[in-house]
């Protein structure tokens, strides 16, 4: 079948989880001077990467002035990337207690997204870390905010607000992409899916990180079936790995970071599935701990390793 790329241009993007949020005398990313920046991109070229997804986790490139927007997007391009995608993390529409002011801040960064001419916009209904997360060596490990099952209020809210995002973006030319994301609305393929239908429009689709999920230590759904459910809504992909040991019983459950390969998830598997379900778009390498941007380039080679295989 027809591909939207080949092997050696499809677009493959490094998260910037690696990049430190402030200089070393302590100044915010944000408020760094561009040789700041210039000096996190260079990893990322040296790498290998043309791409690279910008995530507000570094930076809020809605609450950069006009002039410093530009000069990230300068930065970026003196570096020789591209960004298609921005992804906006941990400012749930729904949040109960900064629900209104999260719309807000997303609406200001839908156009703040247009303006650094990515493409897509990722976001979510994650929330902020809970103390027992911060304190944790892996976040994971411990429990986080949680959606209301069965509150059917809640529940419309987050379609309502989301719809209303998404129409904000479609008007900027952007494609939105939700992702999966544990205890959220996005919480499992079902849910995710439903979410996604219920939204009803047809620039917003699925980010299927499914790695969110299988790393969560205690019962998780079979990466197989959640992959087979949402790769025919995705849009936008987040892939990470994790190693997983269990039991049996559930008296033992452990996770880790690992490359692409070495994980749980067998992703040569899943990128044939991908392909055959007409995915098109962008892969973002993402990876916690260690060397970040080291992995992260390690599991690009591999995924242009697997895409040659897969693509005449």
């Amino acid at each position: 079948m027809a591909h939207a790329f080949t092997a050696d241009d499809w677009p493959i993007a490094a998260c910037i989880h690696g990049f430190p949020t402030a200089t070393r005398d302590g100044i915010p990313a944000a408020d760094a001077p561009a040789e700041f920046w210039a000096k996190q991109f260079r990893h990322l070229t040296a790498e290998g990467f043309r791409h690279v997804e910008l995530a507000d986790g570094w930076i809020k490139p809605a609450l950069l002035s006009a002039e410093r927007r530009t000069e990230l997007l300068e930065t970026v391009a003196a570096a020789g990337l591209a960004v298609p995608a921005v992804h906006i993390a941990r400012a749930s529409v729904i949040d109960p207690v900064d629900g209104e002011a999260n719309l807000a801040y997303h609406h200001a960064s839908v156009d703040a997204v247009a303006e650094l001419g990515a493409g897509v916009y990722s976001t979510g209904l994650h929330r902020p870390f809970t103390d027992g997360q911060r304190a944790a060596l892996w976040f994971w490990a411990a429990q986080g905010p949680v959606d209301p099952n069965d509150d059917r209020e809640t529940w419309d809210l987050a379609v309502a607000r989301l719809r209303e995002i998404a129409r904000h973006a479609a008007d900027r030319g952007l494609t939105m992409a939700l992702e999966l994301y544990e205890d959220t609305y996005l919480g499992n393929a079902d849910n995710a899916m439903r979410l996604v239908e219920a939204i009803g429009m047809d620039h917003v689709g699925l980010n299927p990180d499914v790695g969110n999920l299988i790393r969560l230590q205690r019962p998780v759904e079979d990466w197989r079936e959640a992959y087979a459910k949402t790769l025919p809504h995705a849009n936008y992909w987040h892939l990470k790995n994790y190693t997983r040991d269990e039991d049996g019983a559930g008296n033992f459950l452990t996770s880790v970071p690992s490359t692409m390969r070495d994980g749980l998830i067998n992703y040569r598997q899943v990128i044939e599935l991908a392909l055959e379900v007409g995915y098109s778009g962008v892969f973002t390498m993402e990876q916690y701990g260690g060397d970040s941007i080291g992995v992260c380039g390690e599991n690009a080679r591999y995924t242009r390793g697997v895409l040659s295989t897969l693509i005449d």
